[in-house]
């Protein structure tokens, strides 16, 4: 590794039903980074005219998730009632709390002609003594994020904080995540604001400190140091960041800093105990 990579994670391609995902967190070699729990990059995904994304109404605790796109639109449905669609440059962060359930589908509208799906998901646990609030969502538009320019990069603050800008998008804990658009020879300078950050490259062509970063792979960083990512052609490559909140485990889509409170969840799933999702008629049941 060089003197500003701890690490290198390289993803696990998952199907979600119909189209790939490449998962980065969590891994083999790092389960966090910050209080980000889960990575995974959709697509890009290509649908032809009748299809698209069905994930069916499924369960969280203890966690939030955050939906970012590139390209395409996801209809979100919750069991609070939300019916809330998302396009490119929007956030949608649902906090899970002490329980919550949803789906997400691609509109009808999507499903006239060819489309195309691209974008992040990630999960952020909950701090503790915040674990189980009260589940919420909150839809925020493109034009309600944070972005500039800098160096020939197109930076946006997706949630959280970084230098004196701060984004709308409320976190129950600190962290940092940055969407970064680089132009032919833009720079970008990471502060050491965070103790754990890291860098996933979207494309081909993205640099830290000089070393080339192969595409489709996350970068963990060393802590408390400033670092550069650049490009020399056009690139692409996100950002994640915050500090450590402690252990967290893990089981299918939820998150706990207590086992005991997952083998709960998985109970309440199997009793219909999470609340049923607006227009929805099927559920994805708990693996066996």
């Amino acid at each position: 590794m060089t003197h500003s990579i701890q690490t290198i994670i390289t993803p696990h391609v998952q199907d979600l039903g119909g189209f790939e995902a490449r998962r980065l967190l969590p891994s083999e070699v790092r389960t966090m980074v910050g209080p980000f729990i889960f990575f995974d990059h959709l697509g890009p995904a290509i649908f032809p005219p009748g299809k698209g994304v069905d994930v069916r109404p499924h369960p969280h605790i203890n966690l939030a998730t955050v939906t970012y796109l590139f390209e395409g639109a996801i209809l979100h449905r919750d069991s609070l009632g939300t019916i809330q669609e998302i396009r490119p440059g929007a956030v949608n962060w649902m906090t899970a709390g002490k329980g919550i359930s949803h789906s997400e589908r691609s509109p009808d509208a999507e499903r006239v002609a060819e489309s195309t799906l691209h974008g992040i998901q990630t999960w952020v646990a909950l701090p503790d003594g915040q674990e189980e609030v009260a589940p919420c969502f909150h839809h925020h538009p493109a034009a309600d994020i944070p972005t500039w320019e800098e160096e020939g990069v197109t930076v946006t603050l997706v949630a959280g904080a970084a230098g004196d800008r701060a984004s709308p998008v409320q976190s129950l804990s600190p962290i940092l995540y940055l969407d970064l658009q680089f132009a032919a020879g833009g720079k970008f300078s990471l502060a050491a604001d965070y103790s754990e950050r890291a860098v996933y490259s979207v494309t081909a062509g993205l640099t830290i400190d000089g070393e080339p970063l192969e595409q489709h792979r996350l970068a963990v960083l060393k802590p408390h140091q400033v670092v550069t990512v650049a490009a020399e052609d056009a690139a692409r490559g996100i950002i994640i960041g915050g500090d450590p909140l402690g252990t967290r485990h893990k089981w299918w889509n939820f998150v706990s800093s207590r086992l005991e409170r997952i083998e709960q969840a998985k109970q309440d799933w199997q009793d219909a105990k999470f609340g049923s999702v607006p227009e929805e008629t099927e559920y994805i049941p708990l693996p066996e």
